[in-house]
């Protein structure tokens, strides 16, 4: 570990002595990015020029007000589920890629200033710290109900369906939607779907295909079979399907006897022509904000974007080599200022994004540069060469995100929170349904209230459940001993956290006594790993006692741990709690998809 003095800083200095290892970055982030970019403003209902304006603004001007060094800004995945809910609920339809109704787009960007408000008033009150509030398995259900959600909403488009909905009907007219596809147009999305889903396979067993992405892949091959099933020109099929339902589309007609219905070059993404970039510019509807819907929108935007991208920037603090430390409110007042200027401008929300950040790390980046630079390429090729964007089937851009969502919902984590214990597994479930039942606010408070009830079950006294019995004593003049009564869980942790901190920062070594505790939930054991590792890292020992009488609820090292529980005979793979593991799975969330 360098000293503090001598990590990679992102200022003049730093600017001059990492130019070559933060450009190369940058420039590979930039292949990743520009067609994420595009597939996922489509998916929100906005221009496909807007995520690239987004990921311009996210590169150069988060990195002069974060302190972050690796985070790669720009849209994610995990909006989609707000913006495009948003969008069709000013206009009053499901969004379909590539459609744009230009009235609720504005309506959009009207909510947009208002969350890029309200996430810089988060960073100035310094509310970063609330990121710590949310139990561990409501996160992942929520992220994996966003899987699920983008999914369903990205097939129809990728068979070339023009069809939109809730999720559940979705999925369950996926044979009606397969039975009214349209043939090139599928051929195209199904050959992109498999090259998203084979390509990382084929590109672990060969190194030398590794660093190249596989949405490049995905590009380099739909545009040729694009040109050549002509999608760039309007052709016929003879496939009926009423418009808006995935429920009940009307029936097919016989083959021969049905009309040739027309299949217009609206299958490619539009993008403004060479010196008209900047046309593309819109700006908000302010009135939309006076009525109550828009309301509910500007607060999910700001909920939910804070909470993902304080995720990925802990992510990315623990996987960055150097070690460094994001300021999480400094780094909320940038994504604030940046969702602003984007909204005034039509840009598309953003996040910090965990896939890009991942590739920025990867690829060798020293400092936060490596963001300004990925945001200077997207200027520049899509000011430069808007043909070539031109020429990119949208069903090419949906299936790449059927993979995304596919990563985030991966059937994986159904295992993962049954080996935590079964009941993190219904808690994890319940918040799926919840979600694509309801939205995203009322599934997280669902999955909550579950929570809740689950631990007053196990014993948990109800003044436990958000305020902490702690008493704090100095046991030498190096180290505090800190000892929790009744119950350490996720919705009492940050007083705790709070006094952990506080003796981190004075340099004093801790001991955490447990021993008075009827039950530590999951969360909490997962944050105590983290707070093992920091003070690790900085010279400084944490002692955790007392869980000598606890049993844990499985063979999980950060299961529920509970006093006087018989634990279950069932066996299961294990991981060490040293390893940060589960920390860094709840840091970067279900696979690193968002």
């Amino acid at each position: 570990m360098s000293a503090e003095s001598d990590l990679p800083r992102g200022d003049l200095a730093g600017f001059v002595k990492y130019f070559k290892y933060d450009i190369v970055s940058g420039f590979l982030v930039f292949l990743i990015a520009l067609p994420l970019c595009l597939s996922i403003s489509l998916s929100y209902g906005y221009p496909a020029i807007a995520g690239v304006f987004t990921a311009v603004i996210g590169g150069i001007l988060t990195a002069f007000v974060s302190n972050s060094e690796m985070t790669i800004k720009g849209p994610a995945a995990g909006l989609i589920v707000i913006a495009a809910g948003c969008v069709a609920d000013f206009s009053g339809k499901a969004v379909i890629p590539g459609e744009v109704n230009m009235e609720a787009y504005r309506a959009a960007l009207a909510v947009g200033v208002a969350a890029g408000v309200i996430q810089i008033l988060f960073g100035l009150f310094r509310v970063g710290v609330l990121g710590d509030f949310f139990p561990s398995s409501v996160v992942h259900g929520m992220l994996a109900a966003i899987g699920v959600i983008i999914i369903a909403k990205q097939i129809p488009p990728t068979l070339g369906v023009k069809v939109g909905g809730e999720p559940i009907p979705l999925l369950v007219g996926i044979p009606k939607i397969v039975a009214h596809l349209e043939p090139s147009i599928a051929i195209v999305g199904v050959v992109s779907m498999l090259i998203m889903f084979i390509w990382p396979l084929i590109a672990k067993r060969v190194a030398a295909l590794k660093p190249v992405p596989a949405a490049i892949v995905v590009l380099l091959v739909s545009i040729p079979l694009a040109q050549a099933l002509k999608l760039d020109h309007t052709h016929s099929h003879k496939i009926s399907l009423h418009e808006h339902t995935a429920v009940e589309p009307a029936a097919p007609r016989d083959a021969a006897a049905a009309p040739a219905k027309p299949v217009p070059s609206d299958t490619l993404v539009e993008v403004p022509s060479f010196g008209k970039t900047f046309s593309a510019l819109t700006f908000p509807d302010y009135s939309a904000l006076a009525g109550y819907k828009a309301w509910k929108w500007v607060v999910m935007f700001a909920l939910i974007g804070t909470l993902e991208s304080m995720l990925t920037a802990k992510a990315a603090d623990l996987i960055d080599p150097y070690r460094r430390k994001t300021n999480l409110d400094r780094d909320n007042l940038a994504v604030g200022i940046a969702n602003t200027c984007c909204a005034l401008i039509g840009a598309a929300p953003m996040i910090s994004e965990i896939v890009r950040t991942k590739a920025n790390i990867d690829n060798g980046a020293r400092t936060r540069f490596g963001n300004v630079w990925h945001g200077a390429f997207l200027l520049a090729f899509v000011t430069l060469l808007p043909f070539i964007i031109g020429m990119v089937p949208i069903a090419a851009l949906t299936a790449m995100l059927i993979y995304t969502g596919y990563r985030l919902a991966h059937p994986h984590e159904f295992k993962h929170m049954y080996e935590i214990g079964p009941e993190q597994l219904l808690i994890y479930a319940t918040t799926i349904v919840a979600v694509m039942a309801t939205d995203l606010l009322q599934g997280i408070g669902i999955g909550i209230i579950v929570e809740f009830i689950i631990l007053a079950i196990n014993g948990v006294p109800l003044r436990s459940f958000f305020k902490p019995l702690l008493s704090v004593q100095e046991l030498d003049g190096d180290t505090y001993q800190i000892e929790a009564r009744h119950a350490a869980i996720f919705s009492n942790w940050i007083p705790m956290k709070r006094r952990i901190d506080r003796i981190r920062r004075d340099r004093k070594n801790l001991v955490i006594d447990l021993s008075d505790t009827r039950l530590v939930d999951h969360t909490v054991m997962t944050k105590l790993d983290e707070v093992q590792r920091e003070f690790r890292e900085d010279g400084l020992l944490v002692e955790i006692i007392g869980l000598d009488d606890h049993q844990r609820v499985s063979y999980h090292p950060f299961a529920v741990q509970r006093k006087g529980y018989q634990s279950t005979s069932r066996s299961g793979p294990t991981r060490t709690a040293a390893s940060g593991n589960d920390a860094e799975q709840f840091g970067e969330p279900m696979h690193a998809a968002h």
